[in-house]
């Protein structure tokens, strides 16, 4: 059926891309990458020795001095060719995604938009890296600031988000005169192949953008090698602890954006026709695999009644969640990623059930649309009578499970969203602009939601994080990500 068709044909062993060439590794250990709605074998990945991961380093370490010289204008001009190849390359790019992550093709072409959003930014560069300037700051003389890059930069990406997630730093480090080196998840690195191949076309010159496949002694290589001057991390909070503190002790900037452990609040006059969308998306897209997914809601209010309806609707709208494979269309939830995240996500249902949450919606038996293996899939869970000190409402899940809580008052669900140990995205739906300033205003979340399920920043703002789900000093995307990969240089001049 042409609804269901995949782009990825053959099994082949995949290539890392550096100094503008392809290049087979030697690498005896190779890992299978698993379509996770099918089971099927579609690439195999290799992981590469320490002297390839060395080798893509060098590569972006001498091309750096051409770049760096090379005048912004003539940066952006490859950038601008690059967003004219993803647009082109648009559906191909998506389903990709789909295929060796398992998101519905709506989510894939939604990820994909937003990594071009991140290009389209980045060709601002003329402007956003100017700095600036005074006059007669003493008697004849005269002080400026200029934004100048620093050399190479390293990616170590996530698997949720296989194709923008890296495009959040690598267009902004380009563009400003650094040169790049991504390290794919190695569960689903198929995106990163494709878009280097679209930056080879688009005419980036080689050794400006690498990408070297491997797994956790690929990252250490990065946060260890003195030639790298900065990392850019999303994944776990643990992970991002150790790459915080060893890019410490070895200089490095960082950004690492982690784990978080999100609280929707629906107050008792949210417009609940609207509401419950935004919930869906908000808890059961991308399968519940990503730092914006909702996990706790937080109903608030004494009255039973209208405690009963958010609940109700809630449940009721998610049990009728189409479950599949991805590139059907009519799909609505795909698989987890992988078996692992899977059985995480089952012990935490298990954990749930043991503490006496109420399992309101059970979906250790999925039902899947299509003839599919169970292998990854779950369908969509909900608790009730959840408690702030339970497991479920403590960690993250990363998966299709919904905490419901219940608070007498908004001072209640801003407590209790402000004791958790992460700070990624919270929101609040409400009709009132009074309570919604009070939440803006005392909620400790780098990104707020105002009748928003999905919080996530345009790429000229940045995306910000507090406590446990970030770890550093500036934030991915807009100007702070612009300031990350620049550094002021401060001069003071007098002529004589």
């Amino acid at each position: 059926m042409a609804i269901l068709e995949e782009p990825i044909k053959e099994v082949e062993k995949l290539k890392n891309y550096v100094n503008g060439e392809w290049v087979e590794s030697k690498s005896d250990e190779i890992l299978d990458i698993i379509n996770p709605a099918t089971q099927k074998v579609i690439s195999k990945v290799p992981m590469s020795t320490p002297d390839e991961v060395n080798e893509a380093i060098t590569a972006a370490k001498e091309a750096y001095p051409e770049w760096r010289t090379t005048t912004p204008l003539a940066r952006v001009r490859c950038l601008f060719r690059l967003k004219e190849l993803l647009e082109e390359n648009f559906e191909q790019l998506s389903r990709v995604q789909t295929q060796e992550h398992g998101k519905t093709i709506d989510e894939s072409r939604g990820e994909t938009r937003r990594g071009i959003e991140m290009v389209e930014v980045g060709t601002g560069i003329p402007s956003l890296m100017m700095g600036y300037n005074l006059e007669d700051i003493a008697t004849g003389i005269d002080e400026y600031v200029i934004y100048q890059p620093l050399g190479v930069f390293g990616h170590i990406a996530p698997f949720n988000f296989p194709f923008m997630v890296p495009l959040w730093f690598s267009p902004f480090a380009m563009a400003t005169g650094n040169t790049f080196v991504v390290k794919p998840s190695p569960r689903d690195p198929i995106s990163q192949v494709k878009l280097a191949e679209l930056v080879d076309e688009a005419g980036i010159p080689p050794g400006v953008y690498n990408v070297v496949h491997g797994g956790v002694d690929t990252a250490s290589i990065f946060m260890e090698h003195p030639d790298i001057k900065g990392i850019t991390f999303v994944g776990s909070t643990k992970v991002g602890k150790d790459i915080y503190k060893k890019c410490g002790e070895t200089g490095k900037r960082v950004i690492a954006q982690t784990s978080a452990k999100n609280f929707m609040v629906v107050m008792p006059d949210a417009d609940i026709a609207a509401t419950i969308p935004a919930l869906m998306t908000s808890f059961f897209g991308n399968t519940g695999q990503r730092c914006l997914s909702g996990a706790n809601l937080v109903i608030v209010g004494k009255d039973d009644t209208s405690y009963n309806k958010v609940l109700d609707a809630f449940v009721d709208t998610a049990s009728k969640i189409r479950v599949g494979y991805g590139l059907d269309e009519s799909i609505q939830m795909g698989p987890m990623q992988s078996i692992d995240g899977k059985e995480r996500v089952l012990g935490y249902i298990e954990k749930g059930i043991a503490e006496g949450a109420k399992l309101l919606l059970d979906g250790r038996t999925p039902t899947i649309i299509g003839d599919y293996p169970e292998t990854c899939f779950v369908n969509p869970t909900v608790f009730s009578d959840v408690t702030p000190n339970m497991t479920i409402a403590k960690e993250e899940i990363f998966g299709p499970v919904a905490s419901v809580m219940r608070v007498k008052d908004l001072d209640e669900a801003i407590e209790t969203a402000n004791g958790s140990n992460f700070g990624n995205a919270n929101a609040i739906f409400t009709s009132s602009g009074k309570a919604a300033r009070e939440f803006q205003y005392r909620i400790e979340t780098g990104n707020v939601g105002i009748n928003i399920g999905i919080v996530a920043p345009m790429a000229f703002f940045p995306f910000s994080g507090m406590k446990d789900s970030f770890f550093g000093v500036l934030h991915g995307q807009g100007k702070d990500v612009i300031r990350f990969f620049t550094e002021s240089k401060v001069v003071i001049q007098r002529w004589l």
